[in-house]
């Protein structure tokens, strides 16, 4: 049973690559809707740091952090949930699954549910959001006086694969959530677009029951605020050690292994509508 499981999980990498394949030539069939819905997923959210500009027009630092700084938490944060979103956002469409039925059709598979559920209608005009995101974070970045070193250099995509990972887990949670609630898009969304709002924010203008809920039950907080403390060279949240702005990683996957366990469980207790 050892030898099964890495051959079931390559199963599953290969078969969500293939109906994302799929997914995407459909959408590439309409270049034009695709590039305009594209644009509309970018101008979209662009409102979300328009929002942020604004309020510095009337103040010069946001619970002592800059335009400059919040716009790197803004960037970090936006596109680590693009990447996400893209990747596996369509989770958030099982409870409807569950409801009407369908995801039978999906267990009768000899392909992981999970692979199925994740590439489901894939949608690449989220590219849109991630753009926009690395765009505030490029400019971010060339406007920051930050002091680098081989360290921080290297935490950069480390937290940027790491927050996209943590994101993915909480996804998957949410989606076996689903299961028992089966009508909890909006509770998942909560959490979901919920968070990246959260952590486009400094952790200094929270109370501070609510930075240790994001920080030790849903680890967000590894996303961007502690790994970006360290880069700008600001408080820690919490007080949290040095050391811990390097930790996304193992953050990440014991989320990931979480939500995994989450999903078994949930997928073990479906018992199907009989239509």
């Amino acid at each position: 049973m050892a030898e099964l499981a890495p051959s079931r999980a390559w199963d599953g990498v290969r078969a969500y690559f293939l109906i994302a394949g799929m997914w995407i030539r459909s959408t590439m069939a309409y270049r034009a809707s695709f590039a305009l819905m594209t644009f509309t997923n970018f101008a979209a959210t662009a409102l979300d740091f328009l929002a942020i500009l604004l309020m510095f027009s009337r103040v010069h630092t946001l619970g002592g952090w800059s335009l400059q700084q919040v716009a790197f938490l803004y960037g970090v944060s936006s596109t680590t949930f693009g990447l996400a979103d893209m990747v596996i956002g369509s989770m958030e469409r099982l409870g409807r699954r569950v409801r009407d039925g369908t995801l039978d059709t999906l267990l009768v598979r000899p392909v992981p549910v999970l692979a199925q559920m994740a590439a489901d209608q894939f949608a690449l005009r989220r590219l849109g959001r991630t753009s926009q995101g690395a765009l505030v974070l490029t400019y971010a970045v060339l406007h920051l006086d930050i002091a680098w070193t081989p360290a921080k250099v290297l935490l950069m995509p480390v937290m940027l694969v790491s927050g996209c990972a943590i994101f993915c887990a909480v996804f998957i949670a949410g989606a076996a959530f689903q299961f028992a609630a089966q009508d909890a898009a909006e509770v998942q969304n909560a959490f979901t677009y919920g968070g990246t709002t959260l952590l486009q924010y400094p952790p200094t203008v929270f109370a501070t029951d609510l930075l240790r809920g994001v920080t030790f039950v849903l680890p967000l907080a590894f996303v961007n605020w502690v790994p970006a403390s360290y880069v700008l060279g600001l408080p820690y949240p919490l007080g949290l050690p040095e050391w811990a702005a390097f930790t996304p990683p193992l953050v990440a996957a014991a989320s990931l292994a979480a939500a995994g366990l989450a999903w078994r469980a949930g997928l073990r207790s479906y018992r199907s509508t009989g239509s």
